[in-house]
């Protein structure tokens, strides 16, 4: 019995040290989008540029991680995720060294596409690998703190590159963040299992022709949904063709392919579908309150920067903090019942920033982002673990890498369509020209759509085919035990 306890023991502290590993990846992540934002004016001073050639220094990032990040995850699939993982790491690594570095702003530009593609990585396999080490039982958990290392990473960013930025120049952020990623790898090299043993495959079986053309595409889009002058207007709308045209190309030469990027096959199984399309609906109307709400708080309330900011910290910290008991509640209650308490939960809070800041001000904002941001974290906690907990184990990496996928594509869309429906509310009037009752009426608006899209999102996932994990996580694994 003293034996068994031990090798229990040992079990749960090496799988305690691997989650560990993968949630200091995904904080490495989300810091490398959250903390660069912080160093725009600077580097506008540095190299003399306009802010629209500065921010490529963010966009760029974005783009190389949402363009890669499912050929990431497939990678993982075919040559051992933690293989794969630890290479992205380093890569994340070198590429922070190479961004201390730049000589010029174009150099740095390539370093932050370098340093995209490791965070790709990092963003993908984690998931994939916490179902491989981590117990059935205890997914959500793992889950939930996946989700708060990425909360973290997005709150923590500004304010550390402010720090450095302030103590020793925008080069030091970077610096930063290559030390820890380098921390951070050799710890993983230690803690992250070896991979199963699986048959041999070469470069060969790398469906090159469909991460090309999905990487184009994904450009296309990340493009056309950054919004821009009305005078291109013309140039976003054919990117946006140019887009469409390539999911079907995409999918044409998926078809062809021995080896596909995407199984095509899996997006048909009603579970999977449903996840991802749900994931990428919550995410585009979770934006909202990032793009609309700052023009709320300081024309509609009437704050200023810093009063802005400091409420719409609200949300990340509410977020960072819910993280882990919204894994713990979907161990407890299964994963199918979480999904829809937390989409009734973010229905409820966008309902309510909708109408009660309108009657109790800037106590009304923060009480509505406390009730919604709980909840969008047990949608991401239940969600993200049912579609592991089905996945097969030669499709984790995709599966994940489709889920970072759908939702960086939902925040990009909600970037531009949540905006989009707040300009419209305003009328023809100009943001600048708009008085408080006017700016407050169409954030009511953008919210209540917002809200009613969710309130879809929930009837489709009530009514959409019954998943094969209806229950705990526990009694899930106790199935598949007895069907073997």
């Amino acid at each position: 019995m003293t034996g068994s306890a031990s090798i229990k023991t040992s079990s749960a502290a090496a799988s305690r040290a691997g989650l560990t590993a993968l949630a200091l990846a995904i904080l490495l992540a989300s810091l490398g989008v959250s903390i660069s934002t912080t160093a725009l004016p600077v580097l506008a001073v540095e190299f003399s540029a306009p802010m629209y050639r500065v921010q490529w220094v963010v966009l760029t990032y974005l783009l190389s991680l949402t363009a890669t990040v499912v050929i990431g995850g497939r990678l993982g699939d075919l040559f051992g995720k933690r293989t794969i993982f630890l290479a992205g790491l380093a890569l994340f690594v070198a590429a922070s060294g190479l961004s201390a570095l730049a000589p010029s702003l174009g150099a740095l530009i390539a370093a932050r596409a370098l340093q995209g593609v490791g965070g790709a990585i990092l963003m993908a396999l984690p998931m994939a690998i916490a179902r491989e080490t981590v117990s059935p039982q205890l997914m959500g958990t793992a889950m939930g703190v996946l989700g708060t290392m990425s909360a973290i990473g997005t709150a923590l960013g500004p304010s550390l590159a402010g720090i450095l930025i302030d103590w020793s120049g925008w080069r030091l952020a970077f610096v930063v963040l290559a030390l820890a990623g380098l921390s951070a790898l050799a710890f993983a090299a230690v803690a992250v299992p070896a991979d199963r043993k699986s048959e041999p495959v070469s470069l060969a079986h790398v469906d090159m022709p469909g991460a090309v053309v999905l990487a184009l595409t994904l450009v296309a889009f990340a493009l056309a949904m950054t919004g821009g002058e009305r005078g291109f207007a013309a140039a976003h709308l054919v990117l946006l063709v140019l887009a469409l045209s390539g999911c079907v190309v995409f999918v044409l030469v998926e078809r062809t392919r021995p080896a596909p990027l995407v199984q095509l096959a899996a997006l048909r199984e009603a579970a999977l579908a449903t996840g991802l399309a749900a994931n990428l609906i919550v995410a585009t109307v979770m934006m909202s309150t990032l793009v609309v709400g700052p023009f709320f708080l300081t024309l509609g309330l009437g704050l200023d920067a810093i009063q802005a900011g400091l409420v719409l910290s609200v949300g990340p910290a509410a977020s960072a903090l819910s993280g882990i008991p919204a894994g713990r509640i979907t161990d407890r209650l299964g994963t199918a019942r979480v999904v829809r308490i937390g989409l009734l939960q973010i229905f409820a809070g966008l309902a309510c920033l909708a109408v009660v800041p309108q009657i109790y001000g800037v106590a009304g904002y923060v009480l509505s982002l406390l009730l919604l941001t709980p909840g969008f974290q047990l949608f991401l906690a239940a969600n993200n673990t049912e579609l592991m907990l089905i996945a097969r184990q030669d499709q984790r990496g995709m599966v994940s890498g489709l889920l970072g996928l759908s939702r960086n594509l939902g925040f990009m869309t909600g970037a531009s369509l949540m905006a989009a429906v707040f300009a419209t509310a305003l009328g023809s009037r100009q943001i600048v020209d708009a008085g408080a009752d006017t700016v407050a009426h169409a954030f009511s608006v953008t919210f209540l759509v917002a809200a009613a899209i969710v309130a879809g999102t929930l009837i489709g996932v009530v009514l959409a085919p019954r998943r094969r994990d209806r229950r705990t996580a526990q009694e899930c694994f106790t199935k598949r035990n007895r069907a073997r």
